[in-house]
């Protein structure tokens, strides 16, 4: 290697290699079981939370029960039932609408309880709290209620909630009558809506997450169009929603900023002292290795970086989006007042991370002639294959690859680049094929996921061992679910949902395997 690429070899590993030597902060770790192949539960800081997640419209089911309106993917789901890979929908879902706790059936919150976790990382779908989405709808007792008892029952088993307020079901009232997060008017009405869930029931939830994945929602739904509402530019995708994948996700995610903001700041002025929970957000980022050690590859990795990551930690941490951003979007990116600044700086209590895969990136030559779109502004590409041989296995979907050493080099550049913030880990997992030529008992037979699991579990461990701030790890998913475009084609969960059978639900290896890792 010559010396020049020694030099940008040294500054790509600045997060990673460096920040590990030179952490002073390093956590001190329990003793006991320093072997890594005799991993479990004790093996993390005291308090540390093992739990699972969900979301609303992929688990409730009850799609037009309960006086619920409406969300985007209600609509988009039956609008445009080929965009589903099997044109299914979330109408039913796994049906946690009724069986979180029932009598006829071994119920969900007890399946929680019997595999050992700590907490449940749910979302409340907001048309069931406001119709219409807004209070001028009302509120819906009904929607009150039901949430209510969830989180009364998690309780009576011993386990916390995390409320996820925004997972993707924006009420489609909303979208018809202003275009929902491409107006600023959705800051108010975001502020109102969770206003009520605080006040409803923030006497027992101490954990709260504003948005889940902010970057997913507006790339896959305002520049590719394949997710709900399904916009993009007519000449990306023929098929989708006419939009403007140059301006629109820039302007969502602004107003998410601002609407997350406004959540957070209503939550410390008016509830936090007196509930004592905290609030925050969860962001996704899969780990990028660059395809080479170049320069130009190298400076494609921080572009990458800042168009999914930085998009919205700078913001929450400096004020402002990325240099990066700013200088390639220009008058397309928009601007945050000093006031908005202010407000969104320092906006959170803890960082919920959601980490799948990683990919090698590559830089692209810079071409004004193109086209503006989020999707090639960063002037990047990904691939999971150098000189074809991938990154990692692919046990299941196209687009995880497993390299669970990324999980630890994001939460170490995380922890760096954003002076160290409390991260929960929200969202883990990989899945398999939905096979309908599997019997029930090699249905069950995950053991991909175990080591999957195993492995993503071990190199959290090493970065908290390196000074990560992190407190918790959810597994996704409990259940198997609606996997949005993939609908029921794919399976995430530890436990089986035989949607052939009133959908009963049977525990894989991979839910034994952690009641032993947590000791039950």
């Amino acid at each position: 290697m010559e010396f020049r690429e020694s030099i940008v070899l040294v500054t790509l590993l600045l997060f990673t290699v460096v920040a590990a030597a030179a952490a002073t902060a390093s956590v001190s770790m329990p003793a006991h079981h320093k072997d890594e192949s005799h991993l479990d539960r004790r093996s993390f800081p005291k308090g540390f939370i093992f739990g699972a997640a969900a979301s609303a419209y992929q688990y409730e089911g009850a799609a037009r029960e309960g006086f619920k309106g409406p969300s985007i993917w209600d609509n988009f789901t039956h609008a445009h039932p080929e965009k589903i890979a099997d044109g299914s929908n979330g109408d039913v879902a796994v049906d946690q609408y009724h069986r979180y706790k029932v009598l006829l059936y071994i119920e969900d919150v007890h399946l929680m309880k019997e595999m050992g976790i700590d907490a449940y990382r749910f979302s409340i779908s907001w048309p069931r709290i406001l119709p219409n989405g807004s209070l001028s709808g009302g509120i819906n007792k009904v929607g009150i209620d039901y949430y209510n008892n969830l989180i009364d029952e998690l309780h009576s088993k011993g386990l916390q909630p995390f409320v996820t307020l925004f997972h993707w079901d924006t009420p489609q009232g909303l979208d018809e009558q202003y275009g929902s997060f491409l107006s600023p008017r959705i800051v108010k009405d975001f502020h109102d809506y969770v206003g009520v869930c605080f006040r409803e029931f923030g006497d027992r939830v101490k954990h709260w997450i504003t948005f889940n994945e902010p970057h997913i929602f507006t790339d896959n739904g305002y520049a590719s169009g394949i997710l709900a509402p399904g916009r993009c530019s007519s000449w990306e995708i023929g098929r989708c929603k006419t939009g403007d994948s140059g301006k629109e996700p820039y302007i969502v995610g602004h107003h998410i900023l601002l609407a997350h903001a406004a959540a957070a700041d209503v939550y410390r002025s008016k509830f936090q002292k007196t509930q004592n929970g905290k609030i925050g957000i969860t962001l996704d980022c899969d780990w990028m290795v660059p395809y080479s050690y170049s320069k130009t590859n190298g400076d494609a990795f921080e572009r990458r970086l800042d168009f999914v990551f930085g998009w919205f930690m700078d913001p929450l941490t400096q004020g402002d989006y990325p240099f990066n951003m700013r200088a390639l979007v220009g008058d397309r990116l928009p601007k945050f007042t000093e006031q908005q600044s202010k407000l969104i700086k320092g906006s959170f209590d803890f960082i919920g991370l959601n980490y799948y895969s990683t990919s090698y990136v590559y830089s692209l030559p810079i071409d004004n002639t193109i086209k503006k779109s989020y999707n090639t502004d960063s002037y990047t590409n990904q691939t999971a294959l150098r000189n074809g041989i991938p990154i990692g296995p692919m046990p299941g979907t196209e687009w995880i690859y497993v390299y669970p050493q990324g999980i630890q080099d994001l939460l170490l550049y995380t922890k760096t680049k954003y002076n160290n913030p409390v991260i929960y880990i929200t969202e883990n997992g990989v899945d398999e094929k939905s096979n309908g030529n599997l019997s029930l008992k090699e249905a069950l037979k995950d053991d991909v996921r175990i080591d999957y699991y195993r492995q993503h579990i071990i190199h959290v461990r090493r970065a908290i061992s390196k000074g990560a701030d992190v407190r918790g790890y959810f597994a996704w998913s409990l259940l198997d679910n609606f996997q949005w475009s993939s609908g029921y084609t794919r399976r995430f969960g530890i436990y089986y949902v035989d949607y052939l059978d009133g959908l009963k639900r049977y525990p894989k290896s991979s839910a034994l395997w952690f009641q032993r890792f947590l000791g039950k």
